[in-house]
């Protein structure tokens, strides 16, 4: 094993991590912004009134997207199994 297969492989973890976890943090960045700008307009200063629904739009994202990131997560663990020969020799 050399030094640039265990940083490809590395690379490719990472990657694979923030794919899966990309719709959440959009979910939550948009949701987000939205409750900003309507705690801007309407002169609230409420620091946990974006809590919950983030929480539940991040819930509901997971639903809708969980098939997929199963898929991916799944597909990574996959050719990391059955490459498993080139990292004991």
């Amino acid at each position: 094993m050399s030094s640039e297969f265990i940083i490809g492989l590395a690379g490719e973890a990472v990657y694979t991590t923030l794919k899966a976890s990309a719709p959440m943090m959009v979910v939550a960045l948009v949701i987000g912004l939205i409750i900003s700008v309507f705690q801007a307009t309407t002169q609230i200063q409420e620091a946990t009134l974006a809590f919950v629904p983030k929480i539940v739009m991040v819930l509901v994202s997971i639903l809708i997207f969980g098939p997929w990131i199963l898929n991916t997560l799944v597909d990574f663990t996959y050719n990391l199994m059955n490459n498993l020969y080139k990292f004991v020799g």
